[in-house]
């Protein structure tokens, strides 16, 4: 019997092929669930292209969605044109570099072509927003007059994680970018930096980013019941390396 369909979101994942592999079968995902990833595919851990391949793979087989984050976006420029990005290679891209020199141009192509159909954000029909870092507009993410925020920008998740608590929904001072949604998950910037190994809820934000490209895990979330599961520590599945460290 087919059980009720799951909508599951997953942190980043930066190369975590072991990780991705690992918390899809704590989670017992079936066909019958929607995954919706946030971004960072690559970079950092040496099996980006792994990951890639599973990714496409789940799309054969059931609903997903896919964010674009700041990693994809900095890979999918390098596929096209080629030009170096000391920052990118510096922050994880060299992992990647190495891992596609070993990949058929059959296969770069197909790869090449996912991330040119990833998104930029989602809000699905419960008004829950998916974008990888977050947005600046006051008036909502389809007012970005450009695309940077949804890969970079910090301020909404600082300004979720600064807010008063105490501070009514219908204050005046309650900031506008948090009342456009009734929650919003993003990815990005690592719990980590507060000092949290799972996912952290600020205001009616979801940070689902866990450290995976450094010395954390990787998160999978029910983002009806708030269950959660994580991979083991991805330096203690890829012991001999470095990850972004």
């Amino acid at each position: 019997m087919i059980g009720q369909q799951r909508t599951l979101v997953i942190g980043d994942i930066h190369g975590g092929y072991k990780a991705l592999t690992q918390v899809l079968e704590c989670a017992k995902v079936t066909t019958n669930d929607r995954l919706i990833f946030l971004g960072d595919y690559v970079d950092g851990w040496s099996e980006s292209s792994h990951v890639i391949d599973l990714l496409i793979h789940l799309n054969e087989k059931q609903s997903c969605l896919f964010i674009k984050g700041n990693h994809d976006d900095l890979f999918l420029k390098w596929l096209q044109d080629k030009t170096d990005n000391p920052l990118w290679i510096q922050h994880g891209g060299q992992a990647t570099i190495d891992n596609y020199n070993q990949v058929d141009k059959k296969t770069v192509q197909k790869h090449l072509n996912f991330l040119q159909s990833l998104k930029n954000y989602h809000v699905d029909a419960k008004n829950r927003l998916f974008v990888h870092a977050g947005f600046t507009s006051l008036h909502g993410p389809e007012k970005e007059y450009n695309n940077i925020p949804f890969y970079w920008d910090r301020t909404l998740w600082e300004t979720a994680v600064g807010l008063d608590t105490s501070l009514p929904l219908d204050s005046p001072k309650y900031p506008q970018r948090l009342k456009l949604f009734t929650e919003i998950y993003i990815g990005h910037t690592p719990t980590l930096r507060i000092g949290e190994q799972k996912p952290f809820q600020a205001a009616n934000v979801w940070n689902i980013d866990t450290g995976a490209a450094f010395t954390g895990s990787l998160t999978l979330m029910d983002v009806n019941t708030k269950d959660f599961w994580q991979s083991d520590p991805l330096p203690e599945l890829y012991p001999t390396e470095k990850g972004r460290n």
